[in-house]
């Protein structure tokens, strides 16, 4: 390696802002650096193959979590790969055992270079989290406004033609009390005056209470004693009884279609359902009838089973607010997209790179193990 360059591949970078980033720190050019914005699905024959083909000669690869995968089908045939430097402290599509068993050293980012942000009075948070939780409650607004069919109207010449509802009283139920949940829940009750209830696989009343102190959430004054967030009993509790149900559930093997077509049947018909964690998460072709024949209000989708979503997508094509269809509001897997959080990753991804070179010892953020 000392002899010759080492060749960096940047993958999925849609903004092209890594290559500036990597060179910045590495300003003799003692890198090649190939960058490639188009995703390659390696689940798909076709292109698993123009994957392949396409990093044969690279010694590195860095990867935004979770947008390229690499099974063993993939990393088995690369035979020169001896790093993959990943987004984030966790990446399901890197097939770790694999990357152990032939020697290649995977290295993820922290928020080493991610301010924290202090919601009034409360421990400071990585600022990620709170991008995400606010493209939660966009969704959920533009939802509840009819942001996207009221824009398209006025822009054709037009005006009111449907009526809009508030959030205040409203109840949002949010599956997996996470982090994010949690904030989301802190958001939609001081913000919004909504209600929250809650369930997850291990969540108790108890651990909801402790969740809500420790989010600066006290219960209500209206009802003695009443929890600032109920946790439910039943997923399906959940879904019969939220205006709005939030997906906040890390994606594994066991959580995979966590809301089926079972869940999304049990909804009001005013009912809508935002997801901004993981599109493998929800059944989506349930998800898809639901909203198309107007059986719920409507959805907000930050992620999708396959991204990019594909050109010949119906969620593209689909005249949404229109012919009894309901209100879908979707965004291409901004949550993380953030001006800040991006470019600090790939800051953190260069200095691990140049630390790899020097042969130092650094200290990795571990990568989870993921299977496909």
């Amino acid at each position: 390696m000392a002899a010759t360059k080492l060749r960096l591949a940047i993958l999925d970078d849609y903004q092209n802002i890594a290559p500036e980033i990597f060179l910045q720190q590495f300003p003799n050019h003692e890198i090649e650096i190939e960058s490639f914005p188009d995703t390659l699905q390696a689940k798909r024959d076709d292109q698993r193959a123009a994957l392949i083909d396409r990093l044969q000669d690279f010694d590195a690869i860095s990867t935004m979590r979770e947008r390229t995968a690499f099974p063993a089908t993939v990393l088995n045939n690369l035979p020169r790969l001896k790093l993959i430097l990943t987004t984030g402290a966790g990446n399901a599509a890197i097939d770790t055992k694999t990357c152990h068993e032939r020697g290649i050293t995977v290295i993820g980012t922290g928020a080493k270079h991610i301010p924290k942000i202090p919601p009034s009075q409360l421990k400071p948070l990585p600022a990620g989290l709170q991008y995400t939780a606010e493209q939660t409650l966009a969704l959920i607004l533009a939802i509840a406004k009819d942001v996207p069919h009221n824009s398209k109207t006025l822009a054709a010449g037009g005006w009111q033609t449907n009526m809009t509802s508030s959030l205040a009283g409203k109840t949002l139920g949010v599956l997996g009390l996470g982090r994010i949940g949690s904030l989301v829940a802190r958001m939609a009750i001081l913000g919004f005056g909504m209600k929250v209830i809650a369930w997850s696989s291990s969540l108790t009343q108890d651990a909801a209470n402790t969740k809500a102190a420790e989010i600066g959430l006290t219960p209500f004054d209206d009802v003695a004693n009443a929890p600032a967030i109920t946790a439910v009993v039943s997923k399906l509790d959940l879904f019969r009884r939220a205006d709005f149900v939030s997906i906040h559930y890390v994606l594994s093997e066991r959580s995979r279609g966590i809301v089926g077509r079972e869940e999304i049947a049990a909804m009001k018909s005013t009912a809508s359902i935002i997801n901004t964690s993981r599109g493998g998460l929800i059944d989506e072709e349930a998800m898809y009838e639901a909203v198309k024949n107007g059986r719920i209000r409507g959805v907000g989708l930050d992620v999708f089973q396959e991204e990019p979503l594909a050109a010949d997508s119906p969620w593209r094509h689909t005249k949404w607010g229109e012919d009894g269809a309901g209100c879908a509001v979707l965004s291409p897997h901004l949550g993380y997209a953030d001006e800040v959080v991006i470019p600090a990753w790939y800051r953190e991804s260069a200095e691990h790179l140049a630390e790899f070179l020097r042969g130092e010892g650094s200290e990795p953020v571990i990568v989870r193990p993921g299977k496909l």
